[in-house]
């Protein structure tokens, strides 16, 4: 389940405190700073992570890892989150699936309430409490989560407040599985009947959804995309 890791590049050095600006952010923090030690650790660990000193996250099914630079050394930090089971995995899908709107809301780097609402109502817990949040660090720190799993974890932060498939990828679920459990839901269309004409709410999610995957995929590439095909 889930697929393979995704590198996010090293994120630059911040000038200013950056505070989570998203509700799934503040959500996120909330959780970091219940799994911390003492205030002091989650200090050092903003300015820590502030400072571009860690380096880039491969983030995949239910962990992420990373290098963090200080003054003493390199250390590689790892962090565990849950993955939801076959049957939370399902039950978030038809969660998306229930209304049309919300495939094209996470593609445009929204992650509704009323979603996570709907999935937690159906047992699915996507937003992970602080004792949820496991790490190891190659550091001789003895508190854990030590000030650069803490500084890592601020990193996913914004890393998930720019794209809440980070969230969903942590999880167990990453855009591509979502988009293709979405894709085998979608029913056939009837012989004889344009499936243009039809007003099944999934298959006219996974259409749009799948037209931006393509448009983003177009965007990330070199040059200036050639969009006449997608319309």
């Amino acid at each position: 389940m889930g697929g393979q890791g995704v590198v996010h590049p090293r994120l630059p050095a911040r000038r200013r405190t950056t505070r989570a600006e998203r509700w799934w952010g503040k959500a996120w923090v909330r959780a970091v700073e219940e799994s911390a030690y003492a205030e002091g650790d989650l200090a050092a660990a903003r300015t820590l992570s502030r400072s571009g000193q860690v380096g880039a996250i491969e983030v995949g099914p239910g962990s992420a890892v990373a290098v963090v630079d200080d003054r003493d050394g390199r250390w590689r930090v790892e962090v565990a989150v849950p993955v939801l089971d076959d049957a939370g995995a399902e039950a978030l899908v038809e969660t998306v699936a229930a209304q049309a709107g919300r495939v094209g809301a996470l593609l445009a780097g929204d992650l509704p309430h009323e979603l996570v609402e709907h999935a937690e109502e159906a047992g699915v817990e996507l937003l992970p409490y602080g004792g949820e949040l496991a790490t190891t660090c190659t550091c001789e720190g003895w508190v854990d989560p030590c000030v650069h799993a803490l500084a890592v974890l601020h990193q996913l932060t914004w890393l998930m407040e720019a794209d809440p498939f980070v969230l969903l990828h942590l999880r167990g679920t990453g855009r591509e599985e979502l988009l293709a459990r979405l894709h085998a839901r979608a029913p056939a269309p009837s012989a004889g009947v344009d499936p243009e004409d039809g007003d099944d709410d999934l298959t006219t999610a996974y259409d749009a959804a799948e037209r931006a995957a393509r448009l983003l995929e177009l965007l990330e590439g070199d040059g200036p995309p050639d969009i006449d095909h997608l319309l």
